[in-house]
């Protein structure tokens, strides 16, 4: 199934995020870390099919060696939150061979990325079948943010633009010192670029498609971009697909499925509504000829055709409740005419709009809640390790303990960094956040009912729709059969000369 996935972080210490971790892990490969004196050993990791660095032709040979280079990326930044590269996350083609898609990759990275200068480390993953049997090739990038200069040498990331006065003279702010602007040094990190590779590898993947004589193309723009109004799912990573692929289901996973099946609500709405609205609209032509005749009347016209066949006075008096019935709902909405159905479709459409933003709303909140639950739990829980560190002081014991403890202490960091995010001075709320989470889980009930009442509404809408078209019909067959049996005048030959 061909799906469009290009996605970019970076790399930073602020995030407790290593260079050379993340190098070995996308490779697959043990590299040991000049920087934090660590080794991350990442050979027994499943699904790497091939690994390559791609230099630009100023950049050092010895670069070519994934731990020297990134251990130089390391040393070239001081900062203790410095960002230290770009991470791609990219989704291949099932449509196309392993060899089609590493060699695809390889074009776009030399093409797009080698060629402005950048460095890039790209591995190919190609983990097992998912749920469902479909594979998910992709490949990760990691290209380090600064950039290497002409002789070699690590260039700046920004550069200052001073601001001038009128005379071309540098200004001064309240404290004496020159007012400048901190400008990139390259466009690599701007959104304009972005969106360019974005649409470049697209138009790739689109390229191969067409050469390969397949009927499917991708599309780098968002849902919203496309006009096209669903949910997006998130992504669940290796671990969840792992833990659903053996029948563990999972927040992610059950968030997921919530998903695709709230799409194939709206879905099935819009085409209804898309079925609707073409319909009203070839009524409207029908019906604009001189005195034709109301809703109300075309509803009359089917129901007395449809008693005219009764075979019981019991289906004759189920006819006349159901005419009753339908007639009484278009007048309490206000639907006298087909202008004023079209009107009503519309409004339907605006609702499910707005609907649709709204659940789309909350479940992204309670989605968040759900992952501070869980940060809040394993923070608790690893405190113990996290404390038991601190009190370790001399560094080889201290080195010990965090490799024993090595994935414990990165999901207590990764939960305290959570938590601080959600509450900056330090003051967890679970309570707070308990409460909010049950407010939305009331919200979203009440609103998912207004999104099924929209759709029964349209199924009315639909049947009116139905019966409106049978009467429309048989009106056109009788006068065509009144037209063929009238009488024809015979006139003289004489009687016919003026």
């Amino acid at each position: 199934m061909a799906l469009f996935h290009l996605s970019v972080t970076q790399t930073k210490r602020s995030a407790g995020q290593s260079a050379i971790a993340a190098a070995a892990y996308r490779a697959g490969e043990k590299l040991y870390s000049e920087y934090y004196g660590e080794v991350s050993d990442y050979t027994r990791k499943g699904g790497v099919v091939c690994s390559e660095i791609l230099l630009p032709s100023h950049a050092p040979p010895e670069y070519a060696d994934r731990q020297t280079l990134w251990n130089a990326v390391e040393k070239a930044e001081r900062g203790k939150n410095a960002q230290l590269a770009y991470s791609f996350d990219i989704a291949l083609q099932n449509e196309f061979s392993l060899e089609e898609n590493t060699a695809l990759a390889r074009r776009f990275l030399l093409e797009n990325f080698v060629s402005r200068g950048m460095v890039v480390d790209f591995a190919v993953h190609q983990p097992d079948k998912e749920d469902g049997g479909i594979h998910n090739p992709h490949f990760h990038v990691l290209c380090p943010i600064r950039p290497i200069e002409q002789n070699g040498k690590w260039g700046l990331k920004q550069r200052r633009v001073y601001e001038l006065d009128e005379d071309g003279n540098r200004i001064w702010d309240a404290d004496g010192n020159f007012i400048f602007n901190a400008v990139p040094t390259t466009d690599w990190g701007s959104p304009e670029t972005l969106e360019h590779w974005r649409q470049t590898w697209a138009e790739l993947c689109n390229a191969k498609f067409a050469e390969k004589g397949l009927d499917v193309r991708i599309d780098h723009r968002s849902y919203e971009r496309q006009g096209v109004e669903l949910l997006p799912t998130v992504h669940e990573g290796a671990t969840v697909r792992a833990m659903e692929k053996k029948g563990i289901r999972t927040e992610k996973g059950e968030f997921n499925r919530w998903i695709k099946a709230t799409n194939a609500l709206i879905r099935q709405i819009r085409n209804r509504l898309s079925s609707l609205l073409d319909w009203v609209k070839e009524i409207r032509t029908e019906l604009a000829k001189p005195q034709s005749p109301d809703l109300v009347s075309l509803l009359n016209a089917y129901y007395a055709r449809r008693n005219a066949g009764a075979y019981s006075q019991r289906g004759k008096v189920s006819n006349l409740k159901e005419f009753s019935e339908t007639v009484s709902y278009l007048q309490s909405n206000g639907i006298y005419t087909l202008d004023d159905l079209e009107a009503r479709v519309s409004v339907h459409r605006e609702n499910v709009d707005g609907l649709k933003k709204t659940l789309d709303g909350q479940t992204a909140r309670m989605k968040e809640i759900r992952q501070l639950y869980d940060s809040s739990a394993a923070f608790q829980i690893l405190k113990p390790v996290y404390d038991g560190l601190q009190k370790i002081k001399f560094d080889k014991p201290r080195a010990k303990y965090k490799a024993e403890h090595a994935d414990k202490l990165k999901t207590f960091y990764a939960a305290r960094r959570k938590l601080t995010a959600e509450f900056p001075d330090g003051k967890v709320d679970m309570k707070k956040l308990s409460a909010e989470y049950d407010r939305l889980e009331r919200e979203h009930k009440e609103t998912y009912d207004e999104f099924k009442s929209v759709r029964d509404d349209l199924h009315r809408l639909l049947k009116v729709r139905s019966c409106i078209d049978t009467a429309i019909q048989n009106k056109g067959r009788t006068e065509e059969q009144m037209l063929q049996n009238r009488p024809q005048t015979q006139h003289k030959k004489e009687d016919m000369i003026l």
